[in-house]
């Protein structure tokens, strides 16, 4: 150990971190290709179990809410011990921990089954929070936010292959897409293990404080971080309205236009097409024209009135329009996360992400407990019927209170450094 931590990082670091990018854009595509292929397939699962849509509803919320729970508390702690131990390990981690709980997904007889490994599952994974560390690790502050834009891309390029895939196999066998997706986590271990470099020198690493490995005293950290403030709000109340879109698009979309595992994963498709399309190819572009903060706003703006047309929507094409529509929506998180990111300091980036990781889970927890009885009480309207969007309503509402939040944060910072300018320094 003490060798180690006395090489050159010059020598023994630096060749490995420029080939970094590209190590972890794969096993992120991996990773997001196999969580997709079930996205179809589960609340579809979940009814299998139940005898009324009301009851779908309300258990893919419970369901949904395990992993939350689970995930919101595991983030911070397996943020701080990538910290600590680096990156790859607790990758490893989260590969290990997705396969099983697929596996065991896919030879679920109850409810309960899914409910527990949910939770396992949950505790293990913190692949977003620790492969955003990652990039952080190897990116100049500068550049973070079209790195983080090449990450959402991979994410963009899992649901443009994983829905489609697991909506094609589940319209053979609904446990077909979670044997797959065990398998396609398997490799990513195996990736990880044999091909994926770790991105922190053992020279930046620190000690685990087990004080601040827990969701609250990573979240108040995060809320000190200079030049943050009120984005920690933006960014709880923009990911639950994205949150409550994901629990519930596949049910709302089951029950007003009639879509099965299919069609969703065709709808999820041209939602990856738009994500890669805008994070990879044009996030880039924006950026030369426009700050990370004005992208942030003009991105919040464009979820507002996207998830009041998702509501509002009478036909199964008009998804796919607003899908379409949405190009700046999809740039809106990226440009957030690079302003988070750049508060932080480099020696804490692994709990500066599993703080936003945590925030975010908290929003997972929060997002079937508000979206799953939204969605069931209106669940026995007619098919078409435009109050079925109830969801989508109280999303576009959530995005606006983030757009006035976050206009409001950026005014005030940029008095501040107009007052900093102008007063004379002391002496």
């Amino acid at each position: 150990m003490t060798n180690e931590a006395n090489r050159s990082p010059d020598r023994s670091h630096k060749p490995r971190r420029e080939a970094a990018m590209p190590f972890i854009l794969v096993a992120v595509l991996i990773d997001m290709v196999s969580i997709g292929l079930i996205i179809p397939v589960l609340p579809p699962l979940v009814g299998t179990f139940t005898g009324s849509q009301a009851d779908q509803a309300f258990w893919f919320g419970a369901v949904m809410f395990a992993f939350g729970i689970a995930n919101f508390f595991g983030s911070p702690v397996l943020g701080a011990l990538s910290d600590h131990y680096g990156r790859r390990p607790v990758l490893l981690i989260g590969f290990c921990g997705l396969a099983v709980s697929f596996f065991v997904t896919a030879l679920a007889t109850h409810l309960w089954m899914l409910i527990a490994v949910r939770l396992v599952s949950g505790a293990m994974q913190a692949n977003v929070a620790v492969a955003n560390a990652y990039v952080a690790d190897i990116t100049p502050p500068e550049d973070r936010a079209k790195r983080f834009g090449l990450l959402g891309a991979m994410f963009g390029l899992g649901f443009i292959l994983g829905p489609v895939m697991g909506g094609l196999l589940g319209a053979l066998d609904l446990h077909l897409p979670f044997y797959v997706a065990g398998t396609l986590a398997l490799l990513n271990w195996l990736y990880g293990f044999f091909v994926l470099p770790e991105s922190l020198p053992v020279e930046r690493r620190r000690a685990v404080d087990w004080s601040r490995a827990n969701p609250i005293s990573s979240l108040k950290a995060l809320t000190r971080l200079k030049g943050v403030g009120l984005l920690v709000v933006v960014i709880g109340i923009s990911g639950l309205a994205q949150f409550i879109l994901h629990t519930t698009w596949v049910l709302y979309t089951q029950f007003k236009f009639g879509w099965g595992p299919s069609e969703n994963g065709w709808s999820l498709f041209a939602v990856g097409v738009m994500s890669a399309l805008v994070q990879g190819l044009l996030l880039g572009r924006l950026l030369k024209h426009f700050s990370a903060q004005r992208l942030a706003v003009m991105g919040l703006v464009s979820s507002t009135v996207c998830f009041a047309l998702w509501g509002a929507a009478t036909e199964g094409w008009m998804m796919y329009a607003v899908i379409f529509a949405n190009v700046l929506g999809f740039a809106a998180a990226a440009s957030i996360q690079s302003i988070v990111s750049n508060a932080a300091d480099h020696r804490t980036q692994g709990q500066t992400m599993g703080a936003v990781a945590s925030l975010n889970s908290a929003m997972a927890v929060l997002a079937p407990v508000v979206g799953a009885p939204l969605l069931g009480a209106v669940s026995d309207l007619p098919a078409g019927d435009w109050r079925i969007g109830a969801p989508y309503y109280f999303c576009s509402a959530l995005q606006l209170t983030a757009t006035l939040l976050a206009l409001r944060h950026f005014r005030t910072q940029r008095e501040h450094r107009l007052r900093a300018a102008t007063t004379p320094s002391s002496t």
